[in-house]
């Protein structure tokens, strides 16, 4: 009886290490300390060292159930984004820059192939959000998993001189709420999703004139990383005075999060395009709207609330970073929520 017998392969593990290498390597930052293989992952605080008050910020998450449509697709190229995305910006939420990230996969059996897909993700990611992968874990535990199953999550923590913190508490009324929009689902209700659509390959892969692409393309494509997008506004000289990451919970649970009591976010729903997967997922499931509002990000994946004579050119800086933003709606005297209209 060995470990292999057990069903934990120590050689498609170094060789997972061995694979993963190279796109660890590319995340580097000149504070990165380590490298991949030691016990920990070590940082400069060269990064921060003149800021007057540093104060670090902190975020983690997972994909959650996305995850079941990437092994029905033997598709594992991109939920890496994923993880990275749900860390990466709530940290850039809170007015901060992410440093540097580690990542947990939890699989039932050590396909190295397969992880080394998952970790290129996981780097693609933190290229966008310019974080250093300096650690992670690769957990082989067969009986806990099945075989060609995974959990991913993630770890990011960032930094912010503490003067420069975004809290929401100048959110005045009179204000308005920029959105940036979203590339699609993001990696929140996808047990609902898949309550709704047929989890089956002819059915992923099926192509729809409304989506211009398959379901699966359109249900798989990775969260948008805003970390560029709210630098280039705060570079604009803007002061983002409030800053909501549209995650689970979608509209209702999350614009109310960057509040001060006595004002309310006011939102437009005329005020954008929603993308076609919402529509159809709407019509499909029959899902109420005040539901696909409160579940989805429904095609804006952060809001700003910002100074009036800021929107303009807060929305050119998101451009100018290679993303759309529009203005959504406004904040008004009221009870603490987020109202549609």
């Amino acid at each position: 009886m060995d470990y292999k017998s057990a069903g934990v392969d120590i050689e498609a593990g170094y060789e997972s290490v061995r694979l993963m290498k190279q796109f660890v390597e590319r995340t580097n930052r000149p504070e990165v300390l380590t490298g991949l293989g030691g016990f920990s992952g070590a940082f400069s605080a060269a990064a921060f060292k003149d800021m007057e008050e540093p104060t670090l910020v902190s975020g983690t998450d997972g994909v959650g159930t996305k995850l079941k449509l990437a092994f029905l697709l033997d598709r594992h190229d991109t939920v890496g984004i994923d993880c990275v995305a749900m860390c990466v910006n709530d940290i850039a939420c809170a007015g901060g820059e992410p440093l540097f990230f580690l990542d947990y996969i939890a699989c039932g059996r050590n396909c190295p192939d397969r992880i080394a897909q998952i970790v290129k993700g996981v780097s693609d990611g933190c290229v966008q959000a310019g974080a250093a992968l300096i650690g992670g874990e690769t957990a082989e535990m067969p009986g806990f998993y099945p075989e060609d199953e995974y959990d991913l999550a993630g770890f990011a923590v960032g930094v912010v001189d503490k003067k420069n913190l975004i809290t929401g508490s100048s959110i005045r009324p009179g204000d308005v709420l920029v959105g940036i929009k979203s590339s699609g689902v993001h990696s929140n209700g996808f047990s609902l999703v898949r309550k709704v659509f047929p989890m089956n390959r002819e059915s992923l892969e099926t192509y729809h004139d409304e989506l211009g692409e398959t379901l699966g393309e359109a249900l798989l494509r990775p969260t948008k990383i805003y970390v560029k997008a709210l630098r280039s506004v705060k570079e604009a000289g803007i002061t983002i005075k409030g800053c909501s990451h549209i995650t689970g919970g979608g509209f209702y649970e999350n614009v109310p999060r960057m509040l001060p009591e006595g004002v309310k976010a006011v939102i437009r729903r005329d005020s954008y395009e929603v993308p076609a997967i919402f529509n159809m997922l709407q019509r499909a499931g029959e899902i109420e709207e005040r539901m696909m509002y409160n579940t989805y990000n429904m095609g804006i994946g952060m809001v700003m609330a910002l100074d009036p004579d800021d929107a303009e050119a807060a929305v050119s800086a998101v451009e100018a970073a290679g993303e759309n933003a529009c203005v959504i709606g406004s904040v008004e005297n009221g009870e603490k929520c987020a109202e549609l209209v």
